[in-house]
Formats: structure tokens, C-alpha cells, sequence
């Protein structure tokens, strides 16, 4: 165990130095884009990605993958702004309360049917992504809910800032800070973390894998629902393909951040910085002239290269425990 905390620390260790070199890189050729003001910017662009892959991770860590993530915020997403359009007066705390409920629901449904039934997790997020994303066009009739229909407070709420990061950032902050805590220190994360990185072993020591997995969907469904409330308000419009393909920016963070695809392995620490390599990137491109869509390019093989090094780890700790 102190072992494989090394080695992660190590990893996060020489990825943050990565970040922190590509940060310099591009303040060097763009000395504006290092100033209080445009790093605030960055970090505020990117906390929904932190947000989403903090749960996507435990999903991940849990042997499991959830493709529906982004459709889980979209929906959640509709939901509250439907509800604000017939009741503008209600608060922002309910509104919160549901998405949190809603994306729950959602990312228990998926739980549900990878614990119970031992279905594929990448078959059945796959076949719910589709759902979640036609429920979003039976819910809205294929309308927009824009600005001038969400009440103000709906939408102040995440624009409301504190020594130049809004609350987008300040709830990433307090997130990863919870997360990192439950992880390190509670028996809960270090259940989820043994059902990941050995299922039959966790099953003797009184682990059930399944409902690790299960709790797993369920966090990153109510984080999910959460983000779908910030992403309506921040972009003051609902619509059916919100976020349409940004799992794949879930998914290529936890990988950049040293998550192991065969679960089992992953730090709070670790995602942060691969969310931040992915913000950095994104912020960067039309900087350098280069078209945002290059992005998705960029994404795959990052996630590819990540895939590739976790393989080799794994083989080389293979042939160390063959060895032995």
C-alpha cells in the first residue's frame, strides 16, 4: 500500500511539473495569459471538468466507466431549468437539491444495472447515454430555455465571485478538498479502492465490489447533476445537446491523471492536474492560431498515450511479482 502511495505520488509529482512546464511555455510566448486575471479565467472555464471527473474517477477507480455522464448533466440540466421557467421564484437551494437528486437517480439507475444484473458498464452507460440524451428532447419538445426565461437568481448564482474566482471555482476547490480527505482517510474510499484493485480479495475481506461500484455511479450522478445546474446557468441556456461529447474530456483527464483504467488506481491530486493539462490546452489553442476542434485530436491521443504507460505499468509490476 505505502508502495503503490509512493509511486502515485510520484506520478503526480512529475505530471504536475508537466503542467506546470506547459504553463510556462505558453506564458512565455504569451506572457498575458500567466496574469492573476486570465489563470482565474482558466481555472473557472475548467471546474465543471473537475467536478465531472472527481466522480468519474471513482467510477474508474471501481472497475467501472460511465459514457453517460455528460447526457446525466444535460438532462439534469433541462430539468432545473424547466422548473425555474413555471416556478421562477423558487431558490437556488431546491433548484441545487434536485439537479443533486436528479443526476442521483440517474447515476443510481446505472449502478443498479452494472451491480445487479453484471452487465458491462461500457455497454450499459452507452445504451443510458442515449436514453438520458431522448428523455432531454421528450421533456423540452426540441425547445431552447433561454436567458430571458430563468429568473435572476437562477442564473447570479454562479457568476457571484470571491477574490476572482466564482463559485464554479470555490465548489471545485471544496470538492476535490472533500474528495481528497473521503479517499485518503475514510474506510469508504479505502473499500472503493480494494474493490477496484483486487475484487476477489476485497470480496473475502467483507468488500462487496458491486455496491462500491454502485455508490461510485451514484456520487459521479449527483456530481453530474449538480454540473448541470452550474452549466445551464453559467451559459444561460438549456437546450437537448448540451455538453454533446464533453465525456470523452471526462474520461481523457482521469486517464491524463493517472486513473487506472483497470481500476484500483487514481488520486484527487492527480485528476485536478490532468484537468488543469486538459483547461491549459484548450485555453491556449486559438492563442497559437490552432481551431478548438483539434482539441477532440489532441484529447485521443493523450488518452491513447495514457492507456499505453498504465498497460506498461501493469506489465512491468507483472513481471516484478513473477519474479518474486
Amino acid at each position: 500500500m505505502n508502495a503503490s502511495l509512493s509511486a502515485a505520488s510520484r506520478r503526480d509529482l512529475v505530471f504536475g511539473i508537466l503542467t506546470v512546464a506547459l504553463l510556462a511555455a505558453v506564458s512565455v510566448a504569451f506572457p498575458s495569459f500567466a496574469s492573476p486575471a486570465n489563470l482565474a479565467d482558466v481555472l473557472n472555464d475548467t471546474s465543471i471538468l473537475i467536478l465531472l471527473a472527481l466522480g468519474q474517477m471513482l467510477v474508474i477507480v471501481t472497475r467501472g466507466i460511465d459514457l453517460s455522464v455528460a447526457a446525466n448533466l444535460a438532462l439534469s440540466g433541462m430539468i432545473v431549468a424547466l422548473l425555474n421557467r413555471s416556478f421562477p421564484a423558487i431558490g437556488v437551494l431546491p433548484i441545487i437539491c434536485i439537479a443533486a437528486l436528479s443526476g442521483g437517480v440517474l447515476g443510481a439507475f446505472n449502478g443498479l444495472l452494472v451491480w445487479k444484473l453484471r452487465l458491462p458498464p461500457i455497454v450499459v452507460t452507452l445504451g443510458t447515454m442515449s436514453i438520458y440524451r431522448g428523455v432531454i428532447y421528450l421533456l423540452s419538445q426540441g425547445a431552447w430555455v433561454n436567458e430571458n426565461e430563468m429568473s435572476r437568481e437562477f442564473l447570479r448564482f454562479v457568476r457571484w465571485d470571491f477574490v476572482e474566482l466564482t463559485t464554479l471555482s470555490w465548489l471545485a476547490i471544496v470538492v476535490a478538498l472533500l474528495g481528497f480527505i473521503a479517499l485518503r482517510y475514510s474506510g469508504a474510499g479505502r473499500d472503493m479502492y480494494a474493490a477496484g484493485g483486487n475484487p476477489t480479495a476485497a470480496q473475502y475481506c467483507g468488500i462487496d465490489p458491486g455496491r462500491m461500484q454502485f455508490i461510485a455511479y451514484v456520487i459521479s450522478g449527483a456530481l453530474a447533476g449538480v454540473c448541470g445546474y452550474l452549466w445551464v446557468a453559467r451559459f444561460a441556456v438549456a437546450y437537448t445537446d448540451i455538453a454533446l461529447g464533453f465525456e470523452l474530456q471526462v474520461i481523457a483527464a482521469c486517464l491524463i491523471g493517472g486513473v487506472a483504467i483497470a481500476g484500483g488506481v487514481g488520486s484527487v491530486f492527480g485528476v485536478v492536474l490532468g484537468c488543469l493539462f486538459i483547461g491549459i490546452i484548450r485555453n491556449a489553442l486559438p492563442l497559437v492560431g490552432i481551431s478548438a476542434f483539434w482539441q477532440m485530436f489532441i484529447n485521443g491521443l493523450v488518452i491513447l498515450a495514457a492507456v499505453l504507460l498504465s498497460a506498461r505499468q501493469r506489465e512491468r509490476k507483472r513481471s516484478i511479482l513473477e519474479a518474486v
